[in-house]
């Protein structure tokens, strides 16, 4: 599994899951908070582009509406709203 799909795959069942079965309308995901329950290092880039990315929102259906903070850092906060459940 790459990296990229280990970070999708930990955000949808930690934070999009959990946030879609109490009815929310919406998640705030850290990239720090998912860096730092990864255990990994010096890879603020990767979490990054792996929420950024169009396949994060393909696979679920949190639509990416906000990043707060740099681009590629332990401060960057991606915004979702949830969209219609696909399926």
């Amino acid at each position: 599994m790459l990296q990229a799909d280990g970070i999708r795959d930990y955000c949808i069942k930690e934070y999009i899951k959990p946030a879609l079965l109490r009815g929310e309308k919406g998640v705030f995901i850290s990239a720090g908070e998912v860096h730092k329950k990864l255990n990994l290092s010096q890879s603020y880039p990767a979490v990054c582009a792996a929420l950024g990315s169009n396949k994060f929102e393909l696979e679920t259906c949190a639509k990416r509406v906000h990043i707060e903070g740099p681009l590629n850092g332990s401060n960057t906060i991606f915004v979702f709203m949830f969209e219609k459940e696909k399926g």
